[in-house]
């Protein structure tokens, strides 16, 4: 049972090291990188002599690129920004020892770091994510950019997280939020969805208190309402985004 951990980067000079450090029980580490301009690239060498160059397809066809890349019989797929730790990489490990009990696939929570607060709320902890299975079995599908691996096969879950540096500062998240919400609007429009003016007033109120509200997020301080805001202004920009694509060109 050969285990390659895949990574798909593209500038993650600032996470990279981190993450690729703590995979040295993997077999093999496949690293795709989609155009680097920073450092990226030299230091995952530093880890890894399969590190691969290929444009951006879109996030779930880059990782399922990563995994035509490895060799291994099981794939674990992480992003840059994540990191596993000690006690999982045990958990991992002994699974491996069992032939993995019988299961093609486990869930991995993630534990994430949000303007230098871990969140314990608001849904994000624990946030269960297929990132560990059996190669022959697994493919990542779903809407860009939030893809997920559809498994055949049973799965398990293992009980320590990894740790997900994902949004140290707001300069980070509202880059990211420009982005994802340009392919969250492109997904829906590709699938034939339609701008409603509901859509854009009761959804983001709806994600605000979900997350602040039933998830809780007011646990987590200062931190937990502007997340569950954000998340809120996510939402309407993803649905006006969708409006926008709509309009016909101006002349």
């Amino acid at each position: 049972m050969t285990v390659s951990a895949t990574v798909i980067t593209k500038n993650e000079e600032r996470n990279i090291a981190r993450c690729l450090a703590a995979l040295d029980f993997a077999d093999e580490i496949v690293v795709v990188d989609s155009g680097s301009s920073d450092r990226t690239v030299e230091i995952a060498r530093q880890y890894t002599d399969k590190v691969i160059a290929n444009p951006w397809p879109g996030h779930k066809q880059q990782k399922n690129f990563a995994i035509d890349q490895a060799s291994g019989d099981w794939i674990l797929s992480l992003d840059a920004d994540e990191v596993v730790t000690s006690e999982l990489r045990s958990e991992i490990v002994a699974a491996r020892r069992t032939g993995f009990a019988g299961r093609d696939g486990y869930y991995i929570a993630r534990k994430s770091f949000f303007l230098g607060r871990w969140i314990a709320h608001c849904g994000w902890y624990p946030d269960y994510h297929l990132r560990l299975f059996r190669k022959a079995k697994g493919r990542f599908g779903g809407l860009n950019p939030h893809d997920i691996v559809e498994l055949d096969g049973p799965a398990a879950r293992f009980k320590n997280p990894m740790l997900h540096f994902t949004y140290p500062d707001l300069g980070t998240y509202m880059a990211r939020l420009n982005s994802y919400t340009s392919i969250a609007a492109q997904e829906l429009a590709a699938r034939g969805k339609r701008f409603r003016l509901r859509h854009a007033v009761l959804s983001p109120l709806a994600t605000f208190l979900k997350m602040y509200v039933l998830k809780l997020g007011f646990l987590d301080g200062r931190e937990g309402l502007l997340l569950s805001a954000l998340s809120g202004y996510y939402v309407l920009v993803k649905y006006l985004k969708l409006w926008e694509s709509g309009l016909a060109p101006r002349s």
